[in-house]
């Protein structure tokens, strides 16, 4: 019984790795559509959530002795370049997040 139980745990970390690991793409990809800086820096601040979300999944893997401690550093130096990537993207958007200056009119009273 204790068997099956600790397969089922393995099995729901897989599953949340997998869900994590794809997110971070699509995010990126829905990012990229988006027109306004603002929005593209919040889809891709979701997309680096989903890699540290991948990163944890790995050291629960690695905690049950599923993954070993060279595909544990494989998997964390990919997500940490994918973090890297994301971090200076959103740094960049943040930078470039401002409202439009407007041009005010205002109506004399003659």
């Amino acid at each position: 019984m204790a068997e099956l139980k600790f397969q089922n745990h393995i099995r729901n970390v897989y599953d949340q790795l997998e869900r994590a690991s794809i997110s971070i793409p699509l995010n990126i990809a829905e990012g990229n559509g988006k027109s306004f800086p603002k929005d593209r820096k919040r889809y891709f601040e979701i997309a680096r959530g989903s890699a540290f979300e991948s990163a944890a999944c790995l050291d629960i893997l690695f905690s049950m002795h599923i993954l070993n401690t060279e595909q544990l550093q494989c998997g964390k130096a990919l997500l940490h370049r994918i973090v890297s990537m994301l971090t200076r993207m959103i740094s960049f958007l943040a930078n470039s997040v401002h409202d439009d200056s407007e041009e005010y009119q205002i109506d004399t009273v003659t």
